[in-house]
C-alpha cells in the first residue's frame, strides 16, 4: 500500500485540533516532502524521522515521500508530529499494519535512535483524543499528564520499536494508569499569623466567594504571609476545573504538578514581570501569569512597583476570565479567571500614618506613588484592608510556645467550604461570577437596608461595578454566617471592608 493515514494533534493554545498526517509514497527520484503549513521544527523532523527508522532496523523507503499535514491551512509547530510522520511511512510502505490506525492517535518527538521524547501540551491532546473515542499513544515522560484523565484509553511508549510490536499485535503497550488522589501536605497555617484580625477575616471572605482582595499596610506586618496562606484555606478543585487549570500548566510543563493537581495554583510572579509574562503571547505562544493561575490565585506583592502599563492589562480579564492573543501568526482565547489577591506599602517609605515610625515621604510623593494604581483597578478589588503593626501585647505573643489560639486552616478551610456548597447549590457558581440578574435574584435586601447601602454608596462614591461588588461580598459573608437573606451586620461589614484603607485622595 502506498498511502496510509495516522492520526495526531496539533497545539493551538488549550486546543488540540486533529491533525490528519497523510503519508505518500511514489516511484521517481527519492525525495522527502513535507506540506501543509510546517514550521521549521516540523520541517526539519524529516531529518529525525529517517535517522531513527534507519537505527532502529528499518527499512527507509527509497522513493518519493510525500506527508501531507491536513488541514493544510492550520499552523504545525514543534516536534509533537514525528511519531505519526514515521507510522504513516512505515505503513505505507508495509512494515507496520493500517488496521489499528484509524483507531488510534500517536503524539511524541523521535530522537536519532528511536526513542519518543516528550511533548509539550500533551494533556490537551489526551483530552481531545478521549473525546473522539480513539486510543493515543503517548511518550512515557508525558504519562504524568494523562495519569489525570480516568476514562482515556492511552498507552505508554519509550521506542519507537514498541509502537511497531504493538500495532503487530505482538506486545502491548502498558496503559497509562490513572493517578491516586493525594493529601495535600500544606507547610503553613494561617494560625502562625499572629494577630491581624481584621485582615485574618478579610482573607476567608476573599477565599468563601473568591472576591479579589487589597492589603495595604506598613512593611513587616504580615501581608505576604497572610497571602502565602489562602492556598490552605482554599476547597479543592471539582474534576473539570481541575483539568481546564492542568490543561494550561501542561503548556507550560515547567509548572505541572499532578500530584497536587485538585489544589487550586497560586502564582506569585515578580514586580519587574512584563505585560506579555502576564498575560501572555510572544512570537510562539507562552502561557501567562494569569493564564497559570486560571481557577487559583495571582499575588502581587509591592503592587506598585508594577508597571502601570503591566497592571493595566489585568482589567478586562478580571471582568470578562478569559484573555484574548493576537499576534501575526496565531490569534487564541485561553481562560483566565483567577482570583487577584495584591498587598502594597501606603508609600515608598512604607511608614505613611504609621504609629510606630515617622514617614519620610512628602505628601507629593505619597500621592505620586499611590497615583501608580488607577481608578478602575483599585474598583475591581472588591476587599480593601489595612494592615497595622502589632499591638505591644500581640507582639508578645510571637515567641511564646502557646500562642498558637488563632483558627486553623483546616478549620478556615471548612467554613469556606459550607459556604461555596451553598453557592454552588443556589447558583451553580461562586459569588464573585454572578451577574447582576442573578445579583438581584440572590442578594435581595429589605427596604431599610436597601436605603442603607444607597447612602453608603453616596458617601463613599462608589462605582455601580464598587455597588454590586458589596453586595456579593455582604453574600458571601451571609453564606459564611449559613443564612438565606442577607442581614444589615453583612452589609455593614461589606461597606467596612470596602473602605478604601489608608490611600489617600
Amino acid at each position: 500500500m502506498s498511502l496510509a493515514v495516522a492520526f495526531t494533534r496539533a497545539n493551538i493554545g488549550v486546543q488540540a485540533p486533529l491533525v490528519n498526517v497523510e503519508a505518500h509514497l511514489s516511484n521517481g527520484l527519492p525525495a522527502f516532502t513535507i506540506v501543509g503549513l510546517p514550521e521549521t521544527a516540523v520541517k526539519e523532523s524529516k531529518e529525525r524521522v529517517r535517522s531513527a527508522l534507519i537505527n532502529s532496523h528499518l527499512d527507509f523507503p527509497d522513493k518519493r515521500i510525500t506527508i501531507n499535514l491536513a488541514p493544510a491551512d492550520l499552523p504545525k509547530s514543534g516536534g509533537r508530529f514525528d511519531l505519526a510522520i514515521a507510522i504513516g511511512i512505515l505503513a505505507a510502505s508495509g512494515q507496520a499494519p493500517v488496521e489499528k490506525l484509524a483507531q488510534t492517535e500517536f503524539l511524541g518527538e523521535l530522537a536519532l535512535s528511536g526513542e519518543v521524547r516528550p511533548v509539550s501540551a500533551a494533556l490537551p491532546g489526551v483530552m481531545a483524543a478521549q473525546q473522539s473515542g480513539r486510543d493515543i499513544i503517548i511518550p512515557e515522560a508525558n504519562c504524568h499528564e494523562a495519569s489525570l484523565l480516568r476514562d482515556a484509553n492511552s498507552h505508554s511508549c519509550r521506542h519507537l520499536l514498541e509502537v511497531i510490536s504493538h500495532l503487530q499485535g505482538i506486545t502491548d503497550l502498558p496503559a497509562v494508569k490513572p493517578a491516586s488522589e493525594t493529601q495535600p501536605d500544606f507547610k503553613v497555617d494561617l494560625r502562625d499569623v499572629v494577630g491581624q484580625y481584621t485582615a485574618r477575616r478579610a482573607l476567608i471572605i476573599s477565599a468563601a466567594g473568591g472576591h479579589n482582595l487589597l492589603m495595604v499596610g506598613p512593611p513587616g506586618t504580615g501581608k505576604t504571609m497572610l497571602a502565602s496562606r489562602i492556598c490552605s484555606i482554599l476547597p479543592p478543585m471539582d474534576e473539570t476545573s481541575a483539568l481546564e487549570t492542568a490543561a494550561l500548566q501542561s503548556l507550560a510543563s515547567s509548572c505541572f504538578d499532578n500530584l497536587n493537581w485538585r489544589l487550586p495554583p497560586f502564582r506569585a510572579p515578580h514586580h519587574t514581570s512584563s505585560a506579555v509574562a502576564l498575560v501572555g503571547g510572544g512570537s510562539t505562544l507562552k502561557v501567562g501569569e494569569i493564564s497559570l493561575a486560571h481557577n487559583g490565585v495571582l499575588f502581587l506583592d509591592e503592587l506598585p512597583e508594577f508597571s502601570p502599563k503591566v497592571l493595566e492589562v489585568l482589567r478586562e480579564p478580571l471582568e470578562s476570565g478569559f484573555i484574548s492573543i493576537s499576534r501575526a501568526n496565531y490569534h487564541v482565547k485561553l481562560p483566565a479567571r483567577f482570583q487577584l489577591i495584591a498587598a502594597m506599602n501606603p508609600c515608598p517609605c512604607g511608614f505613611f500614618n504609621s504609629t510606630e515610625k515617622q514617614c519620610r515621604c512628602s505628601p507629593e510623593k505619597v500621592k505620586q506613588y499611590q497615583s501608580r494604581l488607577s481608578g478602575p483597578l483599585l474598583d475591581r478589588m472588591d476587599l480593601h484592608v489595612y494592615v497595622s503593626q502589632l499591638r505591644r501585647e500581640e507582639q508578645e505573643q510571637l515567641m511564646a510556645s502557646d500562642c498558637h489560639t488563632n483558627e486553623t486552616s483546616s478549620s478556615a478551610r471548612s467554613r469556606i467550604t459550607e459556604a461555596r456548597v451553598r453557592q454552588l447549590s443556589r447558583s451553580s457558581k461562586s459569588n464573585t461570577m454572578l451577574s447582576q440578574s442573578e445579583i438581584r435574584k440572590n442578594c435581595q435586601l429589605e427596604s431599610a437596608d436597601e436605603e442603607y447601602l444607597k447612602q453608603a454608596m453616596n458617601k463613599l462614591g462608589l462605582s455601580t461595578r464598587g455597588f454590586f461588588r458589596v453586595l456579593k461580598v455582604a453574600r458571601t459573608i451571609a453564606d459564611l454566617d449559613s443564612v438565606d437573606r442577607i442581614q444589615r451586620k453583612h452589609l455593614a461589614e461589606a461597606v467596612t471592608l470596602r473602605l478604601p484603607g489608608m490611600i489617600i485622595d
